[in-house]
């Protein structure tokens, strides 16, 4: 999966923004919803506790309906990380 993230005003609102995109080509509605659900399930069980004003948009991959729940949670949750380190460094991006 591929996570892009963009830092917003201060004086907006807070707190982090999650979307997903889910495109045709990884199957059809059944497929793409399931991913959606899977994705949206990491990001819940992450925790939550980051307070930057930042969006987030997670493009999944095709592997991402066949991988171990864990692993994709793992992966969530080293995004988020990442992102987190961008914005204590004070050097969004």
């Amino acid at each position: 999966m591929t996570a892009f993230y963009l830092w917003r005003p201060e004086d907006e609102l807070k707190g982090v923004r999650v979307g997903f995109t889910v495109s045709k080509a990884l199957g059809g509605a059944i497929q793409r919803n399931r991913i959606r659900r899977r994705l949206r399930e990491a990001v819940r069980l992450n925790g939550f506790h980051y307070n930057m004003p930042v969006d987030i948009v997670i493009n999944p991959k095709r592997s991402t309906l066949s991988a171990e729940f864990n692993d994709l949670q793992n992966e969530v949750t080293k995004a988020f990380q990442v992102i987190e380190k961008q914005f204590q460094r004070g050097k969004p991006q």
